[in-house]
């Protein structure tokens, strides 16, 4: 099946000031990330804290601008496209966030919120946006007298699966998911999970979900993306990451994932020292100050991102 979005060597880079008489540094959030995403397919996107995840989000979604590269959306190249073109583009990608509640308006009625994509972007009447909105509401698993609600007056789940169907009020095809259960329960966070499944199913969607959760990644995802400090370091199937990790990273945070098995032996890797700095990254690989398999090559050579297999990694220690 032909990928609906293709991103090549994507980077964005900040200017940070430094005051009146230094130059301003640049801050290296995203560099040269390549991937693909299917319909109907999830692709995550994993890593700690500061590795790009959200910078990437805001890409996709055209929030944002790439200093470099490609981002290619149902055939049309990003970078190139018009503001009629953008327009349409953004109508095939939504974004869900990490806090619902934030996403929302708190003066704002939820029959508003959902009908108020339709009123900026189509020429619908009142009342098929209205129609539509009481559609969406179902399809979530929320009730028709939930139109006329605040959002203050529901849960932590409700208003996720608000935000779902407000993301759904324009058909889109990609459904950027950015930490969208990380906020709620376990118990809801299985909830909104099988909904998204669900959708996913009904609408053929192309899910690009940015975790730190390796155990909700394991349920969800069919490719996963790992990134260290702004780069992809290892792109994968899901079974192939969870059976067979490579790089040193991905199988350091696997073993910090807690397992649901008291009778299963665990070593943990501990990575030694603080995760550097996107303005002034490590020559070499950006990974070496901190990986137990370092050797003399990894300090001085940047490794590129490699097919080894079924995999893509950028690890001196696997590909050399």
């Amino acid at each position: 099946m032909a990928p609906i979005l293709t991103a090549t060597d994507l980077s964005r880079h900040y200017e940070i000031p430094r005051g009146s008489f230094r130059n301003p540094a640049t801050l290296k959030a995203l560099r040269g990330a390549t991937f693909t995403l299917e319909p109907g397919k999830t692709l995550a996107i994993v890593g700690e804290s500061g590795c790009g995840k959200s910078t990437l989000a805001r890409l996709v979604t055209l929030i944002e601008e790439p200093t470099s590269g490609d981002l290619i959306i149902d055939n049309d190249n990003v970078k190139l496209a018009d503001a009629a073109t953008r327009r349409k583009i953004q109508r095939k990608v939504q974004i869900i966030f990490q806090d619902p509640y934030g996403s929302l308006n708190p003066r704002q009625k939820i029959g508003r919120a959902l009908e108020e994509p339709l009123l900026v972007n189509t020429e619908q009447s009142r009342k098929k946006r209205q129609h539509a909105a009481f559609a969406m509401l179902e399809q979530v698993g929320l009730q028709p007298e939930h139109y006329d609600r605040y959002p203050h007056m529901f849960s932590g789940g409700q208003r996720q699966r608000i935000a779902v169907a407000r993301a759904l009020m324009l058909h889109p095809e990609i459904l950027v998911l950015d930490e969208p259960v990380s906020a709620l329960d376990v118990s809801i966070q299985a909830q909104i999970l099988n909904l998204l499944a669900d959708l996913q199913d009904e609408y053929n969607l192309a899910y690009l979900f940015i975790s730190h959760d390796l155990s909700v990644v394991h349920h969800i995802a069919d490719e996963v993306m790992v990134m260290y400090l702004g780069s992809p370091v290892e792109y994968t199937s899901r079974d192939e990451l969870f059976s067979h990790p490579r790089h040193p990273y991905t199988r350091a945070l696997l073993s910090a994932t807690p397992v649901a098995d008291p009778f299963r032996t665990k070593e943990r890797i501990m990575l030694r020292g603080e995760l550097p700095s996107p303005i002034n990254p490590p020559t070499g690989c950006a990974f070496h100050p901190r990986c137990p398999e370092v050797m003399d090559i990894c300090r001085s050579s940047s490794p590129e991102l490699l097919d080894i297999g079924p995999c893509r990694i950028a690890c001196h220690a696997v590909t050399g």
